[in-house]
């Protein structure tokens, strides 16, 4: 499940939390991405790019992109930590 963008059809909100880290920007063009921690190895995890709230445009995803978002908000607290959501240029 995942929150609905733009034209998408309207789908039921997921039934997980994202956590937003806002960092006050100055520039326009600050990149954040979503970020789906493992829970069992340290320093592994998937990142998908998305906007300050943590809406990731699904359809600029590829198709494999995709199923593993999905796969990876079905696996919180199984495979992976509650995403949180970060500016991408700070790494």
């Amino acid at each position: 499940m995942h929150r609905s963008l733009g034209s998408m059809p309207t789908r039921p909100a997921p039934l997980i939390d994202v956590l937003i880290e806002k960092t006050p920007s100055t520039t326009p063009d600050v990149a954040y991405e979503v970020r789906f921690e493992s829970l069992f190895h340290a320093g592994r995890g998937l990142t998908f790019p998305c906007d300050a709230e943590g809406h990731v445009a699904l359809q600029r995803l590829s198709e494999r992109a995709r199923a593993s978002y999905q796969r990876a908000q079905e696996q919180v607290g199984i495979e992976y930590a509650t995403p949180a959501v970060r500016r991408s240029d700070l790494h």
